[in-house]
């Protein structure tokens, strides 16, 4: 597993697709403090000021080509890492977020890049963790880890413990 720690990013999945197609390994992995452009489904804009976790993975070519079975897995990862963390209750909504109290603080985007067929799948996570407040607006649809908790979240531990939640579930659909 190779980690890519860059401060300020325009989106993990747009520089995470360019490394796969320069031929990254599966398992190299994009985290960046801020996104200037990060995006959600449907290229919706997601806000991700320094303190978030923001992060992409090349992923392994899997049995799977459904992209949205591989989201709904990752998005029940990153549920599990904030119950098994936090003692919240985080609710999935389908296929790609997390919510807790019915605010959003995490949502997948996996993607393909694809050539005659899949070359390969790239899926970028964004986890609002250490977030304060969010702007007018997002306030009322949003929240984060801290915010719920009022305590710091170790960015690097959530990272390590999906990662390995990922790892362990992909490898029993991996080719």
């Amino acid at each position: 597993m190779k980690i890519e720690r860059i401060k300020t990013i325009s989106s993990t999945n747009q520089i995470a697709k360019e490394l796969a197609q320069k031929g990254a390994e599966p398992w190299t992995i994009v985290v960046a403090e801020k996104q200037t452009a990060g995006y959600g489904k449907e290229r919706i804009s997601w806000f991700s000021p320094k303190g978030g976790l923001y992060f992409s993975v090349i992923l392994p070519k899997s049995q799977i080509d459904d992209l949205q079975t591989l989201t709904v897995l990752a998005a029940f990862i990153v549920a599990k890492t904030i119950k098994d963390n936090f003692s919240l209750e985080p609710l999935i909504k389908l296929p790609n977020d997390v919510l807790i109290n019915q605010k959003k603080v995490a949502g997948i985007l996996t993607e393909n890049i694809i050539g005659k067929e899949v070359k390969v799948s790239v899926m970028g996570i964004g986890i609002n963790t250490n977030i304060d407040e969010f702007p007018q607006g997002l306030e009322k649809i949003a929240t984060s880890l801290k915010i719920e908790t009022g305590e710091e979240v170790d960015n690097n531990k959530i990272l390590e413990q999906i990662l390995k939640g990922l790892k362990e579930q992909l490898k029993t659909i991996s080719q």
